[in-house]
């Protein structure tokens, strides 16, 4: 077996330059989203969101982004999961994009607030009906007694909402991320990337500054 430490790849498809980078980062997301996009990435909108408890303790996972406006970042989720609990002590939170295919990442920080009732009943009203159930189905980060039990769960409220709409639980819903920092990541051969970091100011505006890679 080779060793783990041998493993490399050397970054050289793209570079990344402050004086050509959009004026302010939803601009430039936009437009690394769209080259995502064009690239046919699978789950182009997978993105990692790390939380941490209010005494410092990180966590972390997959998430799939589902909406971005120059208000921020949305995902959906059950509130009562164990990242929903991070969130209700410590509103904070970090948003990764890593797409390996154009040698990028986007790095986003800020802080997150739950989205209103509207928003996440439209986002709900658009999940494929087994999505639905599965909401209803599943106490997110619970310890069940196993996969039968989650599965006879399914199987009840399969049967409870039979023909009916199937509404949005109270506990599961909305979050959007606003940024305060969001860093465009270019991998460049020798190990020294492009980093662009966007930096929100006192007064809206956004700071531009090169980081050392």
């Amino acid at each position: 077996m080779s060793s783990i430490a041998d493993i490399r790849k050397e970054y050289k498809l793209k570079e990344l330059s402050e004086t050509e980078v959009a004026p302010n980062p939803f601009l430039q997301f936009e437009k690394w989203w769209q080259e995502a996009v064009d690239s046919n990435i699978e789950e182009v909108n997978a993105m990692t969101l790390a939380t941490a408890s209010s005494d410092g303790i990180p966590s972390a996972r997959i998430v799939l982004l589902k909406g971005q406006d120059k208000q921020g970042f949305s995902f959906f989720t059950n509130y009562n999961s164990f990242k929903g609990n991070q969130l209700a002590e410590n509103p904070r939170g970090c948003l990764v994009f890593f797409w390996k295919e154009l040698e990028r990442q986007v790095r986003i920080t800020g802080i997150v607030e739950r989205l209103n009732g509207a928003e996440s009943d439209e986002y709900f009203s658009t999940r494929p009906q087994g999505s639905k159930i599965g909401a209803w189905s599943s106490p997110q980060s619970q310890i069940i007694a196993g996969r039968t039990w989650l599965e006879e769960n399914e199987n009840k409220f399969s049967k409870q909402f039979d023909g009916k709409n199937v509404p949005r639980p109270d506990y599961w819903g909305g979050y959007r991320l606003k940024p305060i920092t969001i860093e465009f990541w270019q991998g460049r051969p020798n190990r020294l990337h492009d980093r662009i970091q966007y930096e929100l100011q006192e007064n809206g505006d956004w700071a531009i500054e090169r980081l050392a890679p």
